[in-house]
């Protein structure tokens, strides 16, 4: 996927999770932050930000914070992009070679997936996670406590028992970590229910992304550590 008109700043501060003041040509600005997680060790003061301008005159704040660098490391924090980077990389027969079609949006039991996918096998349902916490050279997620998650591992290990096919995919939303693994510093419930999910045959899958400040696009496999 590709931005439009992406403009460079530098990140002053953040009055709550959903929008940020940031320095743009000798300005501050306040703009719309595409990611309402924690972010904590992204967004510092004076850590350089990328900024997409809004087409809509009618928009409160006329930019969206869309990246940020850490450490020369350009990383995507828009929450939107994973879904819509994984959606494209699947439709081109990247996941399952054999795709034959796929729906946003499906819910099955008490649970909303992120898609479902079609081959000659039958169907998949996968949960689409975005990654932006990287440490050590290491992607791990969550990057703050997500019932959310907790309850979509659960109900594709419901899947697979059922006799269906589940996938949990992250996407990591940079160029870099070696690895990947549940953060259970942060939600040692969800690293549990990753790795139950993973025992009874729900796949765990990490992909990171070629990044730019106008581009993201999911790239190569990243090792996947549950223990």
């Amino acid at each position: 996927m590709r931005y439009t008109k992406v403009e460079r700043g530098r990140f002053m501060a953040r009055p709550n999770r959903f929008i940020a003041q940031v320095e743009l040509a000798g300005r501050v600005e306040t703009c719309h932050v595409k990611n309402t997680g924690r972010c904590r060790e992204l967004l510092v003061p004076g850590a350089p930000v990328y900024l997409e301008m809004s087409d809509n005159p009618a928009r409160k704040t006329k930019y969206d914070l869309i990246a940020v660098e850490k450490g020369g490391m350009l990383i995507n924090m828009d929450a939107q992009a994973p879904n819509k980077v994984f959606k494209e990389w699947a439709s081109a027969g990247r996941f399952l070679p054999g795709l034959t079609a796929i729906r946003p949006e499906f819910t099955w039991g008490d649970s909303r997936f992120d898609f479902l996918l079609e081959d000659a096998r039958g169907q998949i349902l996968v949960e689409v996670k975005g990654v932006t916490l990287e440490e050590d050279g290491e992607a791990r997620f969550p990057d703050a406590p997500t019932e959310r998650g907790v309850k979509h591992l659960r109900g594709l290990r419901r899947v697979v028992e059922q006799g269906g096919r589940g996938a949990v995919f992250f996407v990591v939303q940079m160029k870099g970590p070696v690895r990947f693994r549940p953060n259970d510093r942060t939600h040692p419930a969800f690293g549990e229910a990753l790795r139950d999910a993973a025992a009874h045959g729900v796949g765990v899958y990490a992909y990171d992304c070629r990044v730019a400040p106008d581009l993201l696009e999911i790239d190569a496999p990243v090792a996947v550590e549950l223990a």
